[in-house]
This record gives C-alpha cells, sequence and structure tokens, in this order.
C-alpha cells in the first residue's frame, strides 16, 4: 500500500494476512454448500481474490446473505459469489454465482478462514523475554517481547505468547494457544488451541475469607484454573482458581471481554458468557449454556444444559435445562412479561386516578 493512502474495506492488509484465490469448486467444498452457477456470464478464470459485504463487493469477490431484511442488496450487488440460504436461491441477480447452504453464516466463517488463515507462530525467543531455565519451551513457539515464563512451565508446539504476558511456574500450555499481550496465567493447565486475549487474569486468588474474632482471615485457594481444548477467553476476563476443587471452561467454550468467574465454577462444553456477567464461586453450568450481558449468578447453582439466561438477569436458584429466563429474580421469559404488562397497567391506572383526583380539587 502505498504511503498516504486509506484502505477501505474488509481484512486490511496491514493487519490480516490474504491467501488465494480460489475456484468457486474449492470454495464450495470448504463451505460444505451447492454451487450454482451464474444464469449469465462465467466465472472469474483466475478465481475468487476475497471477501466483501453485498454493497461493496465486485465480480472477484464472495459475499453473503443471511439476514432477510438485507435482501434488497442482494438483488443489487456486484459480488461474483454469494452464499444464500435456500430461500433466497432465486433472488440471486444472474451474473452471480451462488453457493446455497442452510447454514450461510457458518459456510461465511469457513471461506473467511480460507481467505484469511491465522499467521502462524513465529518460532523464537524474543531477546528481552525472561525465561526461568527449567521452562519448557517448544522450539516452534513464539515468545514475545518482555515475556516472563516461570520455572517448570511448559509451552506447546506452535504457541505464541504476545508482549509483557506471565506465564507463571508450572503452567501448562498445550499446541497451538494464542496468548495475548499483558495477560497474566498463574496456577493453570490448558489445553490445545486456547485463545486468551490481551489484558485477561487467569489463575490469581478466588474470593475466599473466613470471618474470625479480629475480622477476615484468607482461606488458601489450592486449586487450579482448567482449560480445555478450543475455549476462547476475551480481553480483561478474570477466572479466579479453584479453593480446593479446579475451576473449569469446558471444550469449546466463549467467553466475551469483562466477564468475571470465580472459584470452583464449572462450565460445561460450549457454553457462552457475554460482557460484563460474573458467575460466583463453585455455580455449574451444563453443557451449551448461554449466559447474556451483564447477567449475575449467585453460587453454588447448577444451570441445566442448554438454558439460556437473558441479559441484567439475576439468578439466585437453579436453572432446568432448556429454560429461558430474564429479569431479577430470574424467572420464565412469558411470565416476566406478562408482570411487566400488568405493572404497566397499574401504573396506568394509578396515574389516572391521580390526575382526576387533582382535577376535583
Amino acid at each position: 500500500m502505498a504511503e498516504g493512502t486509506t484502505f477501505s474495506g474488509p481484512a486490511d492488509p496491514r493487519f490480516f494476512t490474504r491467501a488465494g484465490p480460489f475456484d468457486a469448486a474449492t470454495l464450495a467444498e470448504t463451505a460444505g454448500a451447492e454451487l450454482v452457477l451464474p444464469k449469465a456470464g462465467a466465472l472469474p478464470e483466475k478465481g475468487f481474490v476475497g471477501i466483501a459485504p453485498l454493497q461493496a463487493a465486485g465480480p472477484h469477490d464472495v459475499s453473503f446473505l443471511d439476514n432477510r431484511r438485507y435482501a434488497p442488496l442482494l438483488e443489487q450487488t456486484k459480488a461474483g459469489l454469494v452464499i444464500v440460504a435456500p430461500a433466497f436461491a432465486d433472488k440471486v441477480p444472474a451474473g452471480c454465482a451462488a453457493l446455497v447452504t442452510g447454514t450461510p453464516y457458518l459456510a461465511w466463517s469457513r471461506i473467511a478462514r480460507l481467505f484469511h488463515p491465522r499467521v502462524p507462530a513465529r518460532a523464537g525467543v524474543h531477546p528481552s523475554a525472561c525465561i526461568d531455565p527449567t521452562a519448557s519451551i517448544d522450539p516452534t513457539a513464539e515468545i514475545g517481547p518482555f515475556v516472563v515464563v516461570g520455572a517448570k512451565a511448559e509451552i506447546g508446539p506452535g504457541c505464541i505468547i504476545g508482549s509483557h504476558a506471565v506465564v507463571g511456574d508450572g503452567v501448562q500450555l498445550a499446541q497451538d494457544c494464542r496468548i495475548g499481550s499483558h495477560v497474566t496465567l498463574s496456577h493453570a493447565v490448558l489445553g490445545e488451541r486456547v485463545i486468551i486475549l490481551p489484558g485477561s487474569r487467569i489463575g490469581q486468588d478466588g474470593f475466599g475469607f473466613a470471618v474470625g474474632p479480629q475480622g477476615f482471615e484468607t482461606v488458601p485457594q489450592l486449586g487450579r484454573v482448567v482449560l480445555e481444548n478450543d475455549v476462547e477467553i476475551g480481553a480483561n476476563s478474570t477466572i479466579d482458581r479453584g479453593s480446593v476443587n479446579d475451576t473449569v471452561i469446558g471444550a469449546g467454550s466463549r467467553l466475551d471481554n469483562l466477564v468475571q468467574i470465580g472459584h470452583n465454577a464449572r462450565l460445561g462444553r460450549c457454553c457462552i458468557v457475554v460482557s460484563q456477567a460474573g458467575i460466583s464461586g463453585s455455580t455449574v453450568l451444563e453443557d451449551y449454556v448461554t449466559i447474556a450481558a451483564q447477567a449475575g449468578l449467585i453460587g453454588h447453582i447448577r444451570i441445566g444444559a442448554k438454558a439460556r439466561i437473558g441479559a441484567q438477569c439475576g439468578v439466585m436458584s437453579d436453572i432446568e435445562g432448556g429454560a429461558d429466563v430474564i429479569g431479577s429474580p430470574a424467572m420464565p421469559f412469558r411470565e416476566f412479561f406478562r408482570n411487566v404488562a400488568v405493572l404497566r397497567k397499574l401504573a396506568k391506572k394509578a396515574s389516572g386516578s391521580a390526575k382526576n383526583g387533582s382535577d376535583k380539587g
């Protein structure tokens, strides 16, 4: 890119890698979708070079539609290839090929990763890093500037440790983990392909204390944090280590930025916890639970598989599997909105009565 020019569009080359071009057959195989050739014209001879939104895509770009509100953009797009659900296949312009699938957003994700793969680790240890001589670092790992790696820590193949991160004594990272800058890890065991974004704190003391005659007395926190395979932790999140049991984040789970997980909490597989939510100690989430933003869960409760906790929800007791709850205290969605409707009617009635009384006075 020439000096002084401004890049517009997705995947600014200053920040993102680019692969390709790829032909339509390769893209269809990657996406797991059916290729429908254009009704007019032909596919680009040299293949497709990138991805772009419908309104900005050109003949050599791939785009997608996953929301019917943007259907008018599909009919006007100049994209050479569009990923669509079967219901929109007949709205693809004549000069545009289509990848037809029941899961267009998933297909888009796979194609985006094909064009823009993750940057591999650049093997080596930066000269400014501080590495304990008893630590074990795979020669294919990348250790950035000012990283600290403690005694007997283990860093596996292909890991990337960002600048100023601290990997504490005895911490273990399996292969292909990505640790952002200024992350601290202590008392932790990480599985494969774990991603932790900048500023997160993993494995610090849990919030445990007893009340003595002279005040509070800290209870030793003797557990670990276990992050299973493919877990992703957002920026500035905190996960306390267990007190006597481990704090466990199940395989494939995703934590957003600014999430707090208390000691001994256990999350099952593929749970989602959205920004500013807090889960207190010893609470258990079974598989595929979703916790929306700013929700708070007290300790020592169990949330059943596939339950969904609404935004700003206050959960004070067990939730059965598959339930949808909202409000504080938490209640089923329908009950919550019935209560809201009743309160509105009562408020309107009270307001009318007060106004009539004032008129009579």
